[in-house]
Order: C-alpha cells, then sequence, then structure tokens
C-alpha cells in the first residue's frame, strides 16, 4: 500500500490515464451502479469497486485517455440495452468534455516493441504515458509489462484486495 501511496502523490498534480474496462465501470456505475454486476462487460467489479474508482480519479486533477481508449469504450456501451444505453452515452458525452484527451499516431503507435502482444489500444497507452502520467488497470498483462518497463501503474485488482 506504500508503494501505491507513493504514486498517487508522484501523479497527484500530472494526471492518470484510464484503461478501457475502468472507464467503462465509470460510465455504468455512474449510470446505474446495480448494473455494474449485472453487465457482461463490468460483471467482475461490484458497486464498491465503482465507489473506490470515484475516490481514486478525485485525487487527480485532470483524466487522460486515448481515442482508442474511447473507441473500445463506445462500442462496449453500445452492448448496453434501453434505457440505459443512452443514460450512458449522455454520461459518456458529458465525461469526454470533462477529459483530457490525447491522440499519438497509429504509425507512431505500431512501432512500439509490445505492438504485436498488445495491439494498438495497450501500445496507445505505453506509448503516452512514458515519464507523464500514472496508469490504472484491470489487465494484468498490460500492467505487468508496464512494470516491466519502467512505467509506473497501478493494477485495480491489485488494489481492490488492499483496501475490501
Amino acid at each position: 500500500m506504500d508503494y501505491v501511496q507513493k504514486l498517487l502523490n508522484r501523479y497527484q498534480n500530472k494526471g492518470i490515464v484510464i484503461d478501457t474496462n475502468i472507464l467503462l465501470l465509470l460510465i455504468v456505475g455512474t449510470a446505474n451502479r446495480k448494473r455494474i454486476s449485472q453487465f457482461k462487460r463490468t460483471q467482475q467489479f461490484i458497486p464498491e469497486d465503482y465507489d473506490l474508482l470515484i475516490e481514486l480519479i478525485n485525487l487527480f486533477p485532470k483524466i487522460i485517455i486515448t481515442p482508442n481508449i474511447l473507441t473500445e469504450v463506445n462500442s462496449l456501451t453500445n452492448q448496453i440495452g434501453e434505457p440505459e444505453r443512452s443514460k450512458c452515452f449522455a454520461i459518456f458525452a458529458q465525461l469526454i468534455s470533462e477529459i483530457e484527451e490525447c491522440a499519438l499516431s497509429s504509425q507512431e503507435i505500431v512501432k512500439n516493441n509490445g505492438f504485436i502482444k498488445f495491439g494498438l489500444t495497450d501500445c496507445g497507452i505505453i506509448e503516452l504515458s512514458k515519464n507523464q502520467y500514472l496508469v490504472l488497470t484491470d489487465d494484468l498483462k498490460l500492467s505487468n509489462y508496464l512494470q516491466k518497463l519502467g512505467i509506473d501503474s497501478i493494477n485495480f485488482n491489485h488494489l481492490k484486495v488492499y483496501l475490501w
């Protein structure tokens, strides 16, 4: 937990990159906390995870997202039935107006050594976050790779274990 606190302190004035599933948890939880455990793309989370996420992101002055993350979240949100789908998209639109979207060219991203293993979205996160931002993800493979590269990240699943 000391390690996590040091990371939070180090990046508190910079910002945090939030990965796809975590952003989706934020949107679905804001729309309907009860839906978190019922929607197949967020069923690994519980409403208390949403509360933890809110506490965590409130520590940062800005949330940084790539266009690739937004596209993935858009596609996943489309899988929610109405009327919650519309509510989620309204929340998504508001969130997009409040976050910082940082775009890297796909030509630049594919030069990343991990592209074949991780793909466009994750390599965009890797390239964007280098020496700039803390990464929040629930993807163990990505989290381990980020740490191997010396890129600071928090695996949300590990954070849940510490706090619940």
